[in-house]
């Protein structure tokens, strides 16, 4: 029996025994079932992944499951790469799931979770307290349903690159957005800003499923069926302009749900507010399969396409990158600064997809393929080091119920494994050596600075947008150093600032366990990353715009992989690290043996007990790089001086508060939604209940689709 279909069959066996089981479970038993379906399904996933990176294929037609249409699945190697991505997201998610949803856990349900100067968007931030808390019952019900709909969740995920029908795919994408938003607005009785942020995920994933639709749609009439073999055969046959308007509606639709700027909006809100181990979800695997659903489109389904097309996705890319990491950079929150992390490595996996089709359009298919791999690894290594991250953050929610930055410290004495676990997924964000992100990064960085130095007489789109891309991605790396340094250290290391993260205690079991595997993978992929190279092959070699005239892509992959294994081996950079660090070590506690020590300390020389109020905050951290891209960011700074009663002269207190909104929100959606409420008002005006007005409607309807079908006809 085919492994791919056995894969399948336990994702669905076990996401529906999961989400009934989980549904009549106690609240005692309910985290373990419903954590052991997802990972279950996920293990699944893994399966089916493996077989197909291994270079088996499965294909399944089912009639009659939808109504108007074939329900159609298949797998391949490019199917196969996310299905294990998720699949193994979803394991590590459901171990960690029983813990953190177990009874007894503090979540953020106070307004110390979240700081006020780092909201999201141009809007005040909401506390909790401005609310009556629900009954006990309400909550304990909205739980319940939260928790059954995660394996749910985890299926749709895994059965969206299966699919291989715009039917199938469509109702697919579908059950993902509602199973998410589910999970999202799972704790909306205990804070209003998860009611906000369930929203604007709605919104924005809704319009992006309207463009995904209208561009399959316009694909599947072009080519003559809705089957994607369908349409791989007839796309061929479409006008530029048809290809054109394809690619751009399904470019946006998918693009939404990879959190690209400007469509990022719903990310940095829902993220934050959302259960942490389905943050790691969304945030890991989720948006992947927006990436996802661009390649198969681009690459697979439309076969290449135009050179501009390639430049807008490097551009857009490139934006998203540089705009992700400088909210990361700024941001105090910590799980609002992984969101906006993560918008930033998706810019960078567009900027390697970009490229790609910019070589691939014209003609060099190796550096295509390379830069297709590149962007694909970096997915995967996103995955692992983002899971983790979310995983760190919610451990420390759960302990503490923070998430400011400002207000946490010290939680390496009390958290030492949550913290050496964080410390594996900064150091993989960063994107420095011994960390899974530097792979794909240098692999990304490698092509790039290839085709302008390597190339015999580059074009002028090459010789101007790849130099700016190089630049970009090294701009962004730099940042994202600063961003993980300023997360790490001011929230694990110093002195606690809070009495919430003076009295946190270490997470429970299962929470380590699936900070665990996620660490895991990260050295693993950091460590052995040749091993991907032969499985990135055997994906390009599904997608005919870069393997035609390439035989040797996949093999040029799997030389690069082992060239960073080799010469700069990431094992031996790892001993070298700690080789220098215990020689440093040893040599600091050799040296301070043999100085005396004195009995006062010295004059204003620091020696003095220090207190945390003389320590950097997150917000005092980011200053510099606040006042370096001022225009870009513009803070907002309030500084409240308040005298003495008896004197104005005499100064009682200075409070100073910044935040640094997202001003492409803060500009582009208001006037958008004012534009929205206005046809609104409109649109109930027209609307006066005359049933022969409906029909006139109605009748100008039909006329106009005639139309617009007689002339594309």
């Amino acid at each position: 029996m085919n492994p791919i279909s056995v894969g399948l069959a336990v994702v669905a066996a076990a996401a529906l025994v999961g989400a009934v089981a989980g549904a009549l479970a106690s609240a005692r038993s309910r985290p373990l079932v419903v954590g052991t379906a997802t990972a279950v399904v996920g293990a699944g996933g893994v399966v089916a992944g493996v077989a197909a990176l291994g270079g088996q294929a499965w294909s399944l037609t089912v009639a009659h499951l939808l109504p108007l249409a074939q329900t159609t699945f298949a797998v391949d190697a490019l199917a196969g790469a996310f299905l294990l991505l998720i699949g193994a997201v979803a394991i590590a998610a459901g171990i960690y799931s029983v813990g953190y949803t177990s009874p007894g856990g503090a979540h953020a349900t106070d307004d110390d979770a979240a700081p006020d100067h780092d909201s999201a968007g141009a809007h005040d931030a909401v506390e909790a307290h401005d609310e009556a808390p629900e009954p006990a019952t309400a909550t304990a019900a909205a739980s319940r349903t939260a928790q059954a709909v995660l394996p749910l969740f985890a299926a749709a995920m895994l059965l969206v690159p299966a699919a291989a029908s715009v039917s199938t795919l469509l109702v697919l994408w579908e059950l993902m957005a509602l199973t998410s938003l589910v999970l999202v607005l799972a704790e909306h009785r205990l804070r209003r800003s998860v009611r906000d942020a369930g929203l604007w995920y709605a919104g924005m994933t809704h319009a992006g499923l309207v463009a995904i639709m209208l561009g399959l749609v316009v694909l599947a009439a072009g080519a003559g069926g809705e089957s994607f073999a369908a349409m791989r055969a007839g796309s061929a046959g479409l006008s530029p302009a048809t290809a054109s308007c394809v690619f751009v509606l399904v470019f946006l639709g998918f693009g939404s749900k990879a959190g690209m700027v400007p469509l990022h909006v719903w990310l940095p809100r829902a993220h934050p507010e959302a259960p942490s181990h389905v943050s790691a979800l969304m945030s890991a695997a989720m948006v992947t399969l927006g990436v996802y659903g661009i390649i198969r489109v681009g690459f697979d389904l439309l076969g290449g396409g135009a050179v501009w097309w390639w430049i807008v996705v490097l551009a857009v890319g490139a934006v998203s990158a540089l705009y992700g990491v400088l909210q990361a950079s700024v941001a105090a929150d910590l799980k609002r600064l992984l969101a906006y992390s993560t918008t930033e490595n998706v810019g960078l996996m567009l900027v390697g997809i970009g490229a790609a089709g910019v070589f691939a359009a014209e003609g060099n298919r190796v550096l295509a393929g390379l830069l297709l791999a590149a962007a694909v690894l970096h997915a995967v290594n996103h995955a692992a080091f983002k899971a983790l991250l979310f995983f760190g953050a919610g451990s420390v929610l759960r302990s503490t119920g923070l998430r400011d930055l400002d207000r946490l410290g010290g939680l390496v004495s009390r958290m030492p494994v949550t913290t050496a676990l964080f410390a594996v997924g900064a150091l993989g964000a960063a994107g420095l050596p011994a960390g899974n992100g530097f792979v794909s990064e240098w692999l990304l960085l490698q092509g790039l600075i290839h085709s302008v130095t390597g190339a015999t007489g580059p074009s002028v789109v090459v010789a101007i947008s790849m130099p700016l891309a190089v630049a970009v991605v090294a701009l962004t790396a730099g940042l994202g150093v600063a961003t993980f340094v300023k997360a790490f250290g001011v929230g694990f290391l110093a002195r606690p600032r809070s009495a919430a993260a003076t009295g946190a205690a270490e997470s429970p079991l299962s929470m380590r366990v699936g900070m665990g595997l996620a660490a895991a993978a990260c050295t693993g992929l950091a460590l052995a990353p040749a091993v991907a190279g032969a499985p990135l092959g055997r994906l390009l070699d599904v997608l005919p715009s870069v393997r035609d005239g390439a035989p040797l892509a996949g093999s040029d992959v799997s030389l690069r992989l082992a060239g960073i294994a080799g010469s700069m081996s990431p094992l031996l950079i790892v001993v070298g690290l700690l080789v220098a660090g215990l020689g440093a070590a040893a040599l600091v506690r050799r040296v301070t043996r043999r100085a005396p020590r004195r009995a006062t300390p010295v004059w204003g020389g620091g020696s003095t007990r220090l207190t945390p109020r003389m320590e950097y905050t997150a917000t005092s951290f980011a200053e510099p790089l606040t006042r370096v891209f001022d225009d870009v960011l513009r803070p907002e700074q309030d500084v409240d001086v308040t005298p003495f009663a008896e004197s104005e002269f005499l100064i009682a207190s200075i409070s100073y508060r910044q935040r640094v909104p997202d001003r492409v929100e803060a500009r582009l959606y208001p006037p958008l939604l004012a534009a929205g409420r206005r046809w609104g008002r409109w649109s109930r005006g027209i609307a006066n209940g005359s049933v022969h007005r409906y029909l006139a409607y109605g009748f100008i309807g039909l006329l106009v689709v005639l139309v617009v079908v007689g002339i594309t006809s």
